[in-house]
């Protein structure tokens, strides 16, 4: 083993790694506990899938680290091929849980392909990126871009699973990086705010306003610059209408009534705390009652009392700051934080194309789940099913936001080869 290439290896980033992973584990233990003594090895509990899980995370990952950085690149395609037979596999030999086809079962544990194929499309798409020569602003590359995408998106909406899809955004962050016009970005949030505008008003009220609000931007601009495109401004206007008559549609048939009563609940337009908003309530009941430093290790009244549902999983943010109180979600904080921070960081001292889109992948991913699953639990965002990676139980999630680590740390060890 070369002992140049040990020191080269992010151990400050491995480091983070660890705490968050062992930060979780204390955690689920403190969810799962009931006056019973729970044992870290013992697989029927969930403590001990989630251990055992990390330890397949070592013992996979490990190697990882020391395979040549041109072994992912040659093994994208097969990798992204793997990820659709598995979620094509799903229709017929999948378990369905709470409505949804996203698991096989192989005995006392679960297996969730969608999330494998986060790490496969990451692959493909820096693999395709780092291959060709046209610039990423080309139509054919964004046409070819979105088909990645889109193949596991597709299955993965069909199972259905809109949580799981919602990450894919992330992606875009990775494009503008690489040279994707920031327009996009825009119009994609122009997008999403107009939507919640219409659903928060109405569809005729949201036109109106746009209307008058073009007008008053028409005039700005001639008087400040005499130039501006009429013909795009009025096309921007139609399609803005058409697209606020279609939120309707969109919203009642496209989205399932569950969801459709948490995004009513986060707007405001529907109050039902003992129902569908019954989660997001006990959540901030439980945010809020940890203060400072929290209520203690294995004293959390809302976590005992079994108040919050999904609390192992996308909701064990309320658990930290329940028992952990301000101090112990600040340092969950501060440590995600500082692990993307540091990946963007070094991503841009790569040279290699492959090994920038990839980092940078991981980091947007990384961030996506880390805003989303804190949002989640304080009422920000709708709950869609995000865990908090490293943290949440959940040994597929774990298992590939490891080897999505472990893949980074091997071409940041090896960027200057």
């Amino acid at each position: 083993m070369n002992k140049h290439f040990l020191l080269r290896i992010d151990w400050i980033t491995l480091l983070v790694y660890f705490l968050l992973v062992l930060f979780g584990m204390l955690n689920i233990y403190s969810i799962s506990f009931e006056n019973t003594e729970l044992y870290f090895y013992d697989i029927n509990n969930s403590l001990g899938k989630q251990f055992w899980f990390f330890i397949l995370c070592l013992f996979i990952g490990i190697p990882i680290m020391f395979l040549k950085p041109s072994f992912f690149d040659n093994i994208s395609f097969l990798s992204y091929i793997t990820c659709i037979i598995l979620l094509t596999g799903l229709f017929v030999f999948g378990s369905t849980i709470k409505g949804i086809t996203a698991w096989y079962k192989l005995g006392p544990i679960s297996m969730q392909p969608s999330e494998f194929s986060k790490l496969a499309v990451a692959l493909m798409i820096s693999s395709y990126l780092s291959f060709i020569q046209n610039d990423i602003k080309n139509y054919k590359t964004i046409l070819k871009l979105i088909l990645i995408i889109s193949f596991p998106l597709i299955l993965i909406l069909l199972q259905p699973d809109v949580g799981t899809a919602i990450v894919f955004i992330a992606i875009i962050f990775v494009l503008i990086r690489e040279g994707l016009s920031i327009n996009f970005f825009f119009v994609g949030l122009y997008g999403i705010i107009l939507f919640i505008i219409t659903l928060i008003i109405n569809p005729l009220n949201t036109s109106l306003i746009l209307f008058f609000g073009f007008i008053i931007y028409l005039f700005i601009i001639r008087y400040k610059t005499k130039k501006i495109k009429i013909s795009r401004l009025i096309l921007t206007i139609l399609l803005s209408v058409i697209y606020c008559f279609s939120v309707s549609f969109i919203f009642n048939n496209l989205f399932e009534q569950r969801h459709r009563d948490r995004v009513n609940i986060i707007l405001k337009k529907k109050v039902d705390p003992k129902g569908i908003g019954y989660n997001i309530n006990q959540s901030k009941i439980a945010i809020g009652s940890g203060g400072l430093l929290g209520k203690g290790f294995l004293n959390g009244t809302q976590t005992k009392g079994k108040f919050v549902p999904e609390q192992d999983t996308d909701y064990i943010f309320t658990t930290i700051s329940e028992e952990w109180g301000f101090v112990g979600s600040l340092l969950v904080i501060v440590l995600f934080n500082f692990m993307i921070i540091r990946i963007i960081y070094r991503a841009e001292k790569h040279t290699k194309k492959f090994n920038r889109i990839f980092s940078y992948c991981f980091a947007s991913l990384l961030g996506f789940h880390f805003i989303i699953n804190i949002g989640m639990t304080i009422g920000l965002v709708p709950t869609i099913g995000i865990p908090l990676p490293f943290i949440s139980y959940g040994g597929s999630n774990l298992l590939t936001f490891s080897v999505f680590l472990m893949i980074y740390l091997n071409l940041d060890a090896n960027r200057l080869n």
